[in-house]
């Protein structure tokens, strides 16, 4: 149940950010006075509509997001000679960027948000010092070492012997290495701190005797005060996006895209650094919340963001850097370009788009990673 709540969070999330997206648009349109005829949410045939001022809003039967149509961007559109002066085209060039600008920029707002609430509220998971979240009663019949030394869920492993705020990894290897030796664990319990002794002990792990004492680890989460949220957001707004400048290439280029084909005609199995679309992230987002930690589901949304940010800002037509690249472009020429010209272009990157979205839904579907 957690897990459906969680997807379909998700997708309402996603297209209320989508109207935030085409929102500031309108906002900003609105404000140096170009005109605006239509904000819908949702695409296809109308539901229902209304008239506010010169702008009709309503809602469309396809629930995909949302658009604003802006007087005279159209390049086929018929503008009557009164709104002329009121069309996109007529603005000076800082206005008109303003304007495009402004749809992108909401995505990275939202992503600093969610990446401060996380931080702040949910809480980073720590690295070191593991948290037990479990204690088995028992290993091969008989009473755990965790158990006979009283260790208890919520209890940190701060040191192990000489190895001080150990990595769960760490921890794992430092008692697999110590089966039937006495070894001696620091654990902080509330504002206590408890020092106990273990022997670890084989036991059935994998089809394979591993050494254990029977805990089960975690990560115990990390708040920050409100300053330090704020940095930590503007600091992994910027890791993200590195992080995705340094992906999307890979995504869309030539080995993405053969990637892609050879995952539809072959029988190669999906891998989870593989791409995935939005269902597939919706997909991620109910296993979160199914694993008991929706507060993650603000980091995933986040990370969501930063990308529909980025890839807005691409120089290609009908993305809005494309918009931002033929202002530039007008900017240094000092006339304007002849937006029918680029209406091709468009329109051939609009297919690939369509076509590579949907290749990779159909993926989510048929062959989910492994």
């Amino acid at each position: 149940m957690a897990g459906t709540l969680g997807q379909v969070g998700f997708f309402v999330a996603l297209i209320l950010v989508i109207v935030i997206h085409e929102a500031a648009h309108f906002g900003v349109a609105k404000w140096f006075g170009i005109k605006v005829t239509e904000f819908f949410v949702g695409f296809g045939p109308r539901i229902w509509s209304t008239r506010r001022g010169e702008t009709e809003v309503g809602f469309k039967w396809i629930p995909a997001g949302g658009y604003v149509k802006i007087a005279g961007m159209n390049p086929y559109e018929e503008v009557a000679p009164e709104d002329l002066p009121r069309t996109f085209g007529a603005k000076p060039i800082w206005q008109r960027s303003l304007v495009i600008v402004a749809g992108p920029t909401t995505h990275f707002v939202l992503a600093f948000l969610c990446f401060a609430l996380w931080l702040g509220v949910v809480g980073e998971p720590a690295t070191r010092s593991p948290l037990i979240v479990g204690v088995a009663a028992d290993l091969g019949g008989v009473a755990s070492p965790a158990a006979d030394a009283g260790l208890q869920p919520d209890d940190r492993i701060v040191a192990i012997d000489d190895l001080r705020d150990p990595t769960n990894g760490e921890l794992v290897r430092y008692t697999r290495e110590h089966v039937g030796q006495e070894v001696t664990l620091v654990v902080r319990r509330g504002d206590e701190t408890v020092t106990v002794s273990v022997v670890p002990v084989l036991a059935m792990v994998g089809g394979k005797q591993v050494g254990r004492i029977g805990v089960l680890l975690g990560h115990a989460r990390e708040t920050v005060g409100p300053i330090a949220a704020l940095t930590g957001g503007a600091r992994l707004v910027w890791d993200s996006l590195t992080e995705t400048v340094k992906k999307i290439g890979g995504v869309f280029g030539p080995n993405g895209i053969a990637r892609v084909f050879n995952l539809i005609f072959t029988d190669a199995p999906r891998e989870q650094t593989d791409v995935s679309s939005v269902v597939g992230v919706g997909k991620m987002a109910g296993a979160t919340a199914q694993r008991g930690n929706p507060g993650d589901l603000l980091y995933l949304f986040a990370i969501v963001n930063v990308f529909i940010g980025f890839l807005n800002l691409l120089p290609l037509p009908p993305f809005d850097g494309g918009h931002l690249a033929v202002l530039a472009i007008e900017k240094v020429r000092g006339r304007r370009v002849d937006p029918r010209k680029i209406v091709p272009v468009s329109a051939a990157v609009a297919v690939f788009f369509i076509v590579f979205t949907l290749s990779v839904i159909y993926l989510d579907v048929v062959k989910p990673p492994v």
